[in-house]
């Protein structure tokens, strides 16, 4: 069996102006093998929605630090956030794991925002409607799994991007700017997330007009041939 490698590039930026963006993206390794991504929006934008998207993130991560299906996390979570605002408040949550005890990537899903599956050279637009967590009750995630291979990949992201270039009347082609990005030869998961968001600035002219948050996991054949793990992070201070 051909060894894969995961690779992960998150590109986020807050709403023009506002002091702080209401995205959160968070990492944990599984207790059984793998690692979950979970990106999260608060409600509106600012401080606020940071204190919220920050609660729900770190709820997210602790249960599936302890070994919780990820199914289980997204009503645990909704359910606290709930319980914790009195339903006044909502987040829009993704959870995407790589479960190395089943050997699937899963993809769960509380967000008005679809999801980009792409495998065997196919494209899928997860959009099956879901509410967002903090709100109504018995509220459940939509959820994918499918079986790890490589080529397999996933792009997740916030309402900033599908929104971008709405005031003039544009629109935000994920798919193109994969396609335009991918057509130069082989990139990495970091330069298509940084690809996407750099779109979307464009179509805003340079002033995002709301949080915008883009992660895109990739497997890939691991060509090192080690296993060494790696993780890199750039934030501007």
């Amino acid at each position: 069996m051909t060894k894969l490698e995961i690779q992960a590039g998150v590109a986020k930026i807050g709403k023009y102006a506002s002091s702080e963006s209401g995205d959160t993206v968070e990492m944990v390794e599984r207790p059984h093998g793998g690692v979950s991504l979970v990106v999260v929006d608060g409600q509106r934008s600012g401080r606020g929605a940071k204190i919220i998207s920050n609660l729900v993130a770190r709820k997210a991560l602790s249960l599936l630090a302890e070994g919780v299906r990820d199914g289980a996390v997204a009503r645990a979570t909704h359910d606290y956030l709930r319980t914790h605002r009195g339903g006044k408040v909502s987040a829009e949550l993704n959870i995407v794991s790589v479960d190395l005890a089943t050997q699937t990537l899963v993809i769960s899903r509380n967000s008005r925002c679809p999801v980009l599956l792409r495998r065997g050279g196919q494209s899928e637009w997860l959009t099956e409607v879901c509410e967002a967590v903090g709100i109504h009750p018995n509220t459940k995630p939509s959820i994918t799994e499918v079986p790890l291979s490589a080529g397999l990949s996933v792009v997740v992201f916030t309402d900033g991007i599908l929104s971008a270039g709405s005031r003039s009347s544009q629109a935000m082609d994920v798919e193109a700017v994969l396609r335009a990005t991918e057509a130069v030869g082989a990139v990495s998961a970091q330069v298509l997330a940084d690809a996407i968001l750099e779109k979307a600035l464009a179509l805003d002219s340079g002033r995002a007009q709301d949080d915008c948050t883009v992660l895109v996991l990739t497997l890939v054949a691991n060509q090192r041939g080690d296993d060494i793990r790696r993780l890199a992070v750039s934030f501007p201070i």
